[in-house]
């Protein structure tokens, strides 16, 4: 991969990273950095316009790099296809009616069946647990996996939780589904994706949805309560997914 920034203006630094793979020509004026022009979504440009250039070229590499090692595309669902939403509270929808609910507003966008699995409060040794006779129930094609914030929030150990979210996506995919992992912030002042949910879908090659919740979670309007998005919030997981569903062509 090459990832090179074209200088643009006085002093703005000019940066190469290079390999034998994708090229990314990454430009920006340094006296203009609303003119960023970068292969990602407008969420993250709009956050990276606040930084000084430098930071910038650093950002943007660094972006650059951690988006490129997991492009792991989906089996199209056929329209009859039934996708089995498995975690806890964000998935059940806590904070919002029930037909505000993520795996709810996913179905309506999606036009396919979408079983909400959520159980509030969950640790990932008991959705360990409950999860083989949900897939021997319903028989997904389809499983996205939103779990793990309940060990975070009590402080358990993360390796076991770690351990557990692998042995889940493991069951699913032994059983011919496809797996989508939904990243789960961390608890703490400067909200981040634990980076557990990169490492499972880097190694098992599985897409991770990695920054909507990080995102929404970040933003009082999204919110419920601290850790709960409101129907807005689960209205922007729910199109996230979706576009992640219809870019790695699920949909």
């Amino acid at each position: 991969m090459v990832v090179r920034t074209r200088q643009g203006g006085e002093g703005a630094p000019d940066f190469q990273f290079g390999d034998s793979g994708t090229n990314f020509d990454v430009g920006w004026n340094y006296n203009r950095p609303e003119d960023i022009h970068v292969p990602h979504d407008a969420t993250t440009v709009k956050r990276l316009r606040h930084l000084p250039a430098p930071w910038i070229a650093f950002s943007l590499i660094l972006l650059l790099l951690s988006g490129c090692g997991n492009e792991a595309p989906l089996p199209a669902l056929p329209m009859d296809g039934r996708i089995l939403a498995f975690g806890d509270s964000l998935t059940r929808g806590t904070g919002a009616k029930p037909e505000a609910s993520y795996p709810a507003v996913l179905e309506r966008l999606s036009g396919r069946q979408v079983v909400n699995a959520g159980i509030p409060g969950e640790e990932s040794d008991a959705g360990l647990t409950r999860l083989p006779g949900l897939l021997e129930g319903v028989e997904p094609n389809l499983v996205i996996l939103g779990h793990g914030g309940n060990d975070m929030l009590r402080k358990r150990d993360l390796a076991g939780a770690e351990t557990n979210l692998r042995q889940m996506v493991q069951l699913v995919l032994d059983r011919g589904a496809s797996v989508v992992l939904l990243g789960i912030p961390k608890p703490g002042i400067f909200l981040g994706t634990h980076p557990m949910y990169e490492r499972i879908a880097a190694s098992m090659e599985i897409p991770l949805e990695e920054n909507a919740l990080e995102d929404i979670l970040g933003d009082s309007a999204l919110k419920s309560d601290p850790i709960h998005p409101n129907a807005t919030g689960y209205q922007e997981l729910a199109m996230a997914l979706h576009r992640l569903l219809v870019e790695r062509g699920a949909l």
